[in-house]
């Protein structure tokens, strides 16, 4: 879910903009989910023939709806937990 919100409010990401943003997350973690997240036609990758290779990472419009969605409910989540309190 936090590649998805990040990506959803920054819209372009490289691979070290989403780990730093995503406190706590192994690379290697974060690899095998991005991977997941294209593989679901979430998340679209997009590799420029550089050197250093650059790899930016983006939304597709069906995750990108899934991110508004996702932000839908967590605000719904906090709304609702304070009145529980």
């Amino acid at each position: 879910m936090f590649c998805i919100y990040n990506l959803g409010y920054y819209e372009i990401l490289r691979f070290s903009e989403l780990k730093k943003n995503i406190d706590g997350i192994s690379g290697r973690m974060l690899t095998v989910t991005l991977k997941k997240l294209e593989e679901h036609g979430i998340v679209k990758r997009k590799v420029y023939s550089e050197a250093p290779p650059k790899v930016e990472y983006a939304l597709t419009d069906f995750g990108f709806a899934l991110s508004n969605k996702l932000i839908d409910i967590s605000s719904w989540f906090v709304d609702n937990y304070k009145v529980l309190k």
